[in-house]
């Protein structure tokens, strides 16, 4: 069901919905079955209800608008797409878009004509920063010790872990579980013991330099007498020209998300480790062919993966190289290829590219305030302690060797006892 604010349109309507607008018009190119889609499909819900007196918001169904989709060079769900006096303005965003990213595109578009939120306040002993697995855990422990838990997050709850299609090594499953389902039992256990979530909430500012701590999002000043970090990690972006031109016209960070659009279609799939063997396996159910690029001679893989995909026939690979350039048109039809030992160059066709080369913390609010590593992450003590008196951090924002959802919720568990711990210490009494 279409949120108020929202309405649904197709091919036939667009000229009158979109082109013939006086309004400016935002367009949710989405899928079915698209874990992104799903994911920004309440941010642009609650976008709408605040801009609705200043833009159109529409969404589009892409597989029953194929000729629209491919009249417009839409490759990826979802893609959103901005329309003022009906040409297209600004660049477009794919894949997985944060409230935050949207919001800044939005208030471009509309300039001086942004309409202002009013503030509320809310205090609580713990806020915790991310609602993933680290976060979601952390305020299980304390909600049930009967302490005031806050989670927010620019998000939905779930984090990573729930636009992941299968988790298969979380111990107590049976053998694999939709991420989707995991994380919405976190969610749900979290707020059983009271536990309050507020997302879709950009951090604008942040002061953890007092024993009660402040942070500000666009409409909520929160107060707090400790402060668990778990804001977590994203995809790395491929450092290649073209890449940002041609996201989501075949460039692509979740195969589970966009693989289908690419029957008997040539890829890349880019990167060594883990995730990139195992989707260049799974990508086979698509692709005509798959030509993984890695900048070793070996894989970080582990054994399992590395043998089902060198056994695989539909799939080779170029070692010790990097994609420079992404080459096409109003799609990717090439990439131009570096060998890193003799510097030669190389063109490979493809139709899509699918990234896999790591993650970055999610960090840059954090620079000036904890103490972080070369890399960005947060560095904490044993007890999940950071430098910062009453500041803890728990998950993929950590420095630390093993990030997975199994560590997650095993720091999550460690920094929420600690902050149990310290109230006690400093003897705070809960808030009326």
């Amino acid at each position: 069901m279409l949120a108020e604010n929202v309405i649904e349109s197709n091919q036939k309507k667009f000229e009158d919905d979109i082109i013939m607008s006086e309004m400016p018009v935002i367009i949710d190119f989405y899928s079915d079955d698209c874990p992104p889609c799903e994911a920004l499909s309440p941010v642009f819900d609650k976008l709408a209800e605040k801009y609705a007196k200043h833009m159109k918001f529409v969404k589009i169904l892409r597989q029953q608008n194929r000729e629209l989709a491919d009249r417009l060079g839409v490759k990826s769900s979802p893609t959103v797409m901005f329309y003022r006096n009906g040409e297209e303005v600004c660049q477009r965003l794919t894949g997985y878009i944060t409230n935050p990213e949207l919001r800044r595109y939005i208030e471009n578009v509309l300039g001086d004509d942004c309409p202002q939120p009013e503030r509320r306040s809310y205090e609580c002993d713990v806020l915790v920063l991310g609602a993933g697995p680290a976060g979601l855990t952390a305020a299980i422990y304390l909600a049930r010790a009967k302490k005031k838990t806050v989670l927010i997050d620019e998000g939905l709850p779930g984090g990573q872990a729930a636009t992941t299609f299968h988790i298969s090594n979380y111990p107590g499953t049976n053998g694999t579980v939709r991420g989707a389902d995991l994380m919405r039992n976190m969610t749900d256990q979290a707020m059983s013991f009271g536990a309050a979530i507020d997302s879709l909430q950009e951090v604008l500012e942040i002061d953890l330099s007092k024993d009660t701590k402040c942070v500000k999002t666009g409409d909520t000043d929160y107060y707090a007498r400790c402060v668990i970090i778990a804001t977590g990690a994203e995809p790395r972006k491929l450092l290649a020209e073209g890449e940002r031109e041609y996201r989501g016209r075949g460039v692509h960070y979740c195969a589970a998300c966009d693989g289908a659009l690419y029957q008997d279609r040539r890829l890349i799939v880019v990167g060594g480790g883990n995730s990139a063997v195992e989707e260049a396996v799974f990508l086979t159910k698509y692709a005509s062919h798959i030509t993984v690029v890695h900048q070793l001679d070996h894989f970080q893989a582990s054994g399992v993966a590395q043998d089902e995909l060198l056994k695989n026939s539909g799939i080779d690979v170029i070692w010790e190289s990097e994609v420079r350039k992404i080459q096409g048109d109003s799609v990717v039809n090439s990439v131009l290829i570096e060998n890193l030992k003799t510097k030669e160059t190389s063109t490979v066709p493809a139709d899509g590219i699918f990234v896999y080369i790591g993650l970055q913390p999610r960090s840059e609010t954090f620079k000036e305030l904890v103490r972080l590593n070369e890399w960005g992450y947060v560095i904490t003590n044993e007890d999940l302690s950071t430098d910062v008196r009453g500041v803890y951090a728990a998950g993929d924002i950590r420095d630390k060797k093993i990030r997975q959802v199994a560590t997650a919720v095993g720091d999550g568990a460690i920094a929420g006892m600690m902050a149990e711990k310290y109230l006690a210490e400093i003897n705070v009494k809960p808030p009326d």
